[in-house]
C-alpha cells in the first residue's frame, strides 16, 4: 500500500486532537543512531524556530516544550545555536552563556520523548555581526571577512559576511557543524544563509568581480556536500534564491544583489524555508520553489493574519513538496517561553514574544481544524 496517499488518525495529548497527515517517505529523516530508519513515514512538519537559550533559561524552554509545544502538535524545533555552544574544536568561538554538550543531549532527548525532531541551526555566510558587535568567527579570524575594510563597530552595514572562497573558512565551520550534529544527535541541519547582502565585494581579493549567484551557489554546495556525506537533510532560508524583480517582495524577502540565479545551481533535496512576515494578497514563491523541485517549508512570524494567509496559499498550491508550516520567534527564548506558557505577566516580556506565541497557537489551531474536517494537507 502506498501510505503517502492516505491519512491516519493520531491522537495527540493536550489541547488538540489532531489528524496529522503522513507525508511521503521523501520527508522522512535519514537513519542515524537513536532515530527511526528512513523507511518510517513522518508527519507533516509543524515547526517552531527558537534561538538557543543559555543554560539558566534551558529549564524554562523545556517546560514550554512539555506543557505547551508538544501538546499543541509541534513536532519540529529548529534551534538556532550559532556560537552559543561550548565548542571543543574551536573554544575561541564560544559565545557567553553557551550550552554544553550535556545540555544539548538532554534537550534532544526531551524532544525525542515528546516526538519532536530537533534540528540545530548555524548561520552560514551572512549574519556574522549584529549592530556594533562582530561575532566570534570574524572577530577571531578577520582574514575571513568579505568586507575587511569596514571598521570595527560595523558602520553603515546590516551584518557582516564571511568570504565563501577563503580556503580555510570551511575547515572551521564544518568542525562546528559536526559538533552540533553530534551533540544534538541530529539527522537534519539548518545552515541559515538569509539576508546575505555583502557578497562579491570589491574589498575581497578573492571575490571581487565574480558573479554573486555563483559565489552563493558555491557556498550552498559546499555545505550540502559536507552534510549529505553524513546523510543529513539540509535546510536553508530561501530569500536569496528569489528574484525581487519577479516576486515583488522587496530586498529583504527576495534578492536584489544578483544571487537569485543560484537556485538553478544547487541540489534539489535541500528544504527551503520560505519566510514571509507581512500580509500580502499573494505569495508567488510558494509555488515557484515547488516547481523548481525543492521541498518547501513556508515560514511566518508575529502577524497572525499574515501567517494564516501564507498557510492558506501554501495549502491551496500544495504538492508533495509542501512539507508543512514553520513559525519563528526572533527574540529572547525566555520571553517566548513565558509567552507561550501564558506567563506574559512576567516582567519584561515584550509584545513580539506575545505575538509570536499567538501566531503559533493560531497556526496549530488552523492545522488541527483542517485535519479534523477530514482534509489532508496535499
Amino acid at each position: 500500500m502506498n501510505i503517502s496517499k492516505y491519512c491516519r488518525l493520531l491522537i495527540v495529548a493536550g489541547d488538540f486532537a489532531l489528524l496529522l497527515i503522513i507525508t511521503t517517505t521523501a520527508n522522512a529523516p535519514n537513519a542515524r543512531p537513536g532515530h527511526p530508519p528512513a523507511r518510517v513515514p513522518q508527519l507533516t512538519w509543524r515547526g517552531v524556530h527558537i534561538l538557543a537559550p543559555g543554560p539558566d533559561d534551558l529549564p524554562l524552554l523545556k517546560k514550554a516544550i512539555v506543557k505547551v509545544l508538544a501538546p499543541m502538535g509541534v513536532n519540529v524545533v529548529v534551534l538556532e545555536v550559532n556560537y552559543k555552544f561550548q565548542y571543543c574544536s574551536h573554544p575561541e568561538l564560544r559565545a557567553p552563556g553557551a550550552l554544553s554538550r550535556v545540555d544539548a543531549r538532554d534537550l534532544a532527548a526531551l524532544c525525542r520523548t515528546h516526538s519532536i525532531r530537533l534540528i540545530p541551526q548555524f548561520n552560514c555566510l551572512g549574519h556574522q555581526s549584529w549592530e556594533k558587535v562582530t561575532f566570534p568567527l570574524l572577530a577571531n579570524y578577520p582574514e575571513f571577512d568579505e568586507t575587511p575594510n569596514i571598521p570595527r563597530g560595523n558602520p553603515g552595514i546590516y551584518c557582516r559576511c564571511w568570504c565563501p572562497l577563503h580556503q580555510k573558512v570551511n575547515t572551521i565551520v564544518f568542525a562546528l557543524m559536526d559538533e552540533l550534529i553530534d551533540a544534538f544527535q541530529a539527522d537534519a541541519f539548518h545552515v541559515g544563509m538569509d539576508e546575505v547582502f555583502l557578497i562579491a565585494s570589491a574589498q575581497c581579493p578573492r571575490c571581487r568581480g565574480k558573479d554573486p549567484a555563483a559565489l552563493f551557489a558555491k557556498a550552498v554546495n559546499d555545505y550540502h556536500q559536507h552534510l549529505s556525506g553524513q546523510k543529513m537533510t539540509m535546510l536553508m532560508w530561501g530569500d536569496r534564491l528569489l528574484d525581487d524583480k519577479v516576486m515583488g517582495y522587496g530586498e529583504w524577502e527576495a534578492s536584489r544583489n544578483g544571487t537569485a540565479t543560484a537556485i538553478d545551481q544547487i541540489p534539489r533535496d535541500i528544504i527551503v524555508c520560505d519566510w514571509h512576515y507581512d500580509l500580502r494578497e499573494h505569495y508567488p514563491s510558494v509555488g515557484y520553489l515547488q516547481k523548481k523541485g525543492f521541498r518547501v517549508w513556508p515560514t511566518s512570524w508575529k502577524d497572525t493574519r499574515a501567517a494564516l494567509a501564507l498557510l492558506q496559499e501554501a495549502r491551496q498550491g500544495a504538492t508533495r513538496r509542501m512539507i508543512g508550516h514553520l513559525c519563528t520567534t526572533w527574540g529572547e527564548p525566555r520571553n517566548f517561553a513565558h509567552a507561550v506558557l501564558g506567563e506574559s505577566n512576567q516582567t519584561g516580556v515584550p509584545d513580539n514574544a506575545k505575538q509570536s506565541a499567538a501566531v503559533l497557537r493560531a497556526c496549530m489551531t488552523e492545522l488541527a481544524r483542517r485535519a479534523e474536517s477530514g482534509n489532508c494537507w496535499y
